[in-house]
């Protein structure tokens, strides 16, 4: 047999095999890649060899003892044994002085089954009885962010400090001997947060006994990848949050706004209105406050030119299917536009004057800039998509009639609601989207100098600040919730307090006043519990004697919305009213048609529009013949380097204030009032990120099971 060997190969033979392996390769990994199992507990692939453990020994012709493998490189003609009387001995000595200082509670570990060192103990086959058991007593530290450290669980393997120190690059991690005892310590003792910790995880994900894990609670749901990395996963359109951050750091924006293209066509109207689920699941904020993801999404799509995306999203070949989409909100252009990128011809059906749906009509200028939305609807108009504006359907029939061979429904919530109380019907007591499409048409609306609205929603404060600007002198905000559970977002319940808006929690309506059949006030009890029962119908509990009274000359209900399906749609609906959808196949109870956005869900999110838009394009493009995948790769792919640095005051970095500017007189002034992040702000908050998606990139490993 020739010599198959090169100098960037040797062959070596273990256990009788002929095996090649890369020079330089240690003996451990030419085992392991030739499905060789050799027991091991301090080496991990992503980190230095150590060769402590001393579970890795072999026998190699003509060297003395036994070896470590893990430091122990390979060599032409090297003959090595893994299995022998002596190695095994050897091996299981090694496991029960590790397990001497280890505490015995394996059932109540959160490590559980899926610990090294017990599966390292059922392999070597190591008796209980042999084990020379200490107590080391030392406290659990779960004083710092994110991590417990439990120094009893802790076997000295090396391999949280070889990764705080080799792999990242920050260096807080130290041997310290305590009494008669060596752990892992920071300097002096100090926090992690003191210390220059970045909290990326990596010691938590390569420790093998449990010595240092994420806090419990931390990690949410079954799929633990999605729960390291919580931004993404929690984002509905899941949008590759961390890349997007990092760019922005590096300061590629257009790359940046290339990553949060490849999920979703309104980046720029996402970083003005997103509600931002991923900043509350942001780990960040366990350390001090969450990522400012929003702003530095509406800063990167600010300084997007284009370049590295626009020529990548261009439709596929013409299909000859065409597909209706009724409604242009976010959920329907969406749908719209991921649908022509397949190939579909694709027409957009839009009652209202102009496209957009409640990015338009529903939220105010002073929130969301109309030249945004038509910035990015253009964007969709560019690749092919046809919008027909001032046109409702009223039959799905009459668009098959016309040779479309797949309707999308998107209609949204357009149609408000009020309170079947005494009253309701008085002259100037207003329903809260007619109120806010009037205001967005530039129609006139008549608004009184002491408006009340009810609800605690942002749609609730989207009308209150509205009716400031249409010249209220003293609006007042009555919603059944407490404070702490209102349902708007922190930012919008701050903004309208500074616009002078006077907020009523824990209160119910029982009549509108009035005079002469114009409302005069609103009567309230207070609430003092309020719930949905199992059956998902609220339960008010009043205070008694609470009877009380604000005077006002317009009342606005916003306490909710439901969509306006046309009888000639024929579709069926839940008992709210929504359109029904099969959770399988995304379709209706009509062949052909689908459905998505708040006509599906209620009344939701912009980002959640977009992720139901998503899906229905994915259930419409399959049911056409196509392939459903509608993910396109358009950012540049770029290598993420593992190494982050020093860390000296991270954890104390703060986040970027938002640039909020409301107006001195606000009657008429629907500029928006927020500013964008400036350059320097951008990258010093995208500099805050913990970079939770390097841990992901950290290799797993492999059980003796799986060999």
């Amino acid at each position: 047999m020739t010599d198959q060997s090169t100098e960037s190969t040797v062959t070596l033979t273990i256990d009788g095999r002929r095996v090649e392996a890369e020079a330089g390769t240690s003996v451990l990994y030419a085992a392991l890649d030739a499905g060789i199992y050799v027991p091991h507990l301090c080496d991990h692939p992503d980190l230095p060899p150590y060769g402590v453990c001393r579970l890795c020994v072999v026998e190699i012709e003509g060297v003395e003892g036994l070896p470590s493998s893990c430091v122990t490189p390979v060599a032409e003609g090297m003959v090595v044994q893994t299995q022998s009387e002596q190695i095994t001995q050897a091996r299981r000595l090694a496991m029960e002085l590790l397990l001497a200082g280890h505490p015995v509670d394996c059932g109540i570990c959160q490590k559980y089954l899926n610990c090294e060192l017990q599966s390292l103990k059922q392999y070597l086959g190591v008796e209980e009885s042999r084990v020379k058991r200490r107590s080391k007593l030392l406290p659990v530290n779960n004083s710092n962010p994110l991590f417990v450290y439990d120094p009893n669980k802790c076997v000295l393997c090396g391999r949280c400090v070889r990764a705080c120190w080799e792999l990242r690059g920050v260096g807080v991690l130290y041997y310290k001997k305590q009494g008669k005892e060596f752990h892992i310590f920071t300097r002096e003792g100090a926090s992690l947060a003191e210390s220059g910790c970045r909290f990326c995880g990596a010691c938590a994900e390569v420790c093998p006994t449990g010595a240092i894990q994420d806090k419990e609670g931390l990690i949410k749901g079954d799929n633990r990848k999605a729960g390291l990395v919580p931004c993404k996963s929690s984002c509905p359109a899941e949008i590759d949050v961390p890349l997007y951050v990092r760019l922005v750091k590096e300061g590629d924006y257009p790359a940046a706004a290339a990553v949060i293209r490849e999920k979703v066509p309104f980046p720029w109207v996402l970083g003005y209105v997103c509600d931002h689920p991923c900043e509350t699941e942001c780990r960040r904020g366990e350390v001090n406050e969450p990522i400012s993801i929003r702003e530095l999404k509406r800063f990167a799509a600010e300084h997007d030119d284009g370049s590295l995306w626009r020529d990548k999203m261009t439709p596929k070949d013409p299909t000859e299917k065409r597909v209706a989409v009724v409604g242009s909100g976010p959920a329907g252009l969406t749908a719209a536009y991921y649908l022509r990128l397949q190939g579909h011809d694709v027409t957009v059906f839009e009652s209202l004057p102009a496209a957009g749906g409640m990015l338009r009509y529903g939220i105010p200028e002073y929130r969301l800039p109309r030249s945004v939305i038509d910035s990015e609807i253009k964007e969709i108009e560019a690749v092919g998509v046809k919008i027909e504006t001032g046109t409702r359907v009223e039959s799905l029939d009459a668009l098959f009639e016309q040779g479309y061979e797949g309707v999308v429904v998107a209609l949204g919530t357009h149609k408000g609601q009020k309170l079947r109380v005494p009253g309701a019907n008085s002259a100037g007591v207003l329903i809260g989207t007619d109120f806010l499409r009037d205001v967005n048409l530039g129609n006139e609306v008549a608004v009184g100098k002491r408006v009340v609205v009810l609800g605690g929603g942002n749609v609730a404060f989207d009308c209150a600040r509205a009716a400031r600007r249409m010249g209220a002198e003293e609006v007042n905000m009555a919603c059944l919730e407490c404070r702490e559970e209102m349902p708007a977002g922190p930012d919008e319940i701050r903004e309208g307090e500074e616009e002078g808006i006077v907020i009523k929690p824990s209160h119910t309506s029982t009549r509108m006043l009035s005079e002469d059949g114009r409302v005069t006030g609103v009567e309230f009890l207070d609430v003092e519990a309020f719930f949905f029962d199992e059956d998902g119908a609220p339960q008010i509990d009043v205070v008694e004697g609470s009877l009380h009274a604000l005077e006002a000359d317009t009342v606005i209900f916003a306490i909710g919305q439901r969509p306006d399906i046309p009888e000639g749609f024929d579709l069926d609906k839940t008992d709210g009213g929504l359109i029904e959808l099969d959770e399988f196949t995304g379709s209706t109870s009509r062949e052909g048609v689908f459905a998505a956005g708040d006509a599906v869900s209620g009344t939701a999110s912009v980002i959640k529009a977009i992720a139901s838009g998503r899906k229905a394009a994915v259930a419409m493009d399959k049911y056409l013949g196509g392939s459903g995948r509608i993910d396109r790769k358009v950012a540049p792919q770029v290598e993420v380097p593992a190494c982050l640095g020093p860390g000296p005051g991270f954890a104390a970095l703060g986040r970027a204030a938002d640039r909020c500017v409301i107006p001195d007189d606000l009657t008429g002034n629907f500029c928006e009032v927020v500013e964008s992040m400036g350059e320097d702000d951008a990258r010093e908050e995208s500099t805050r990120c913990l970079q939770c998606d390097l841990r992901l990139k950290i290799k797993t490993v492999d059980f003796w099971g799986s060999f």
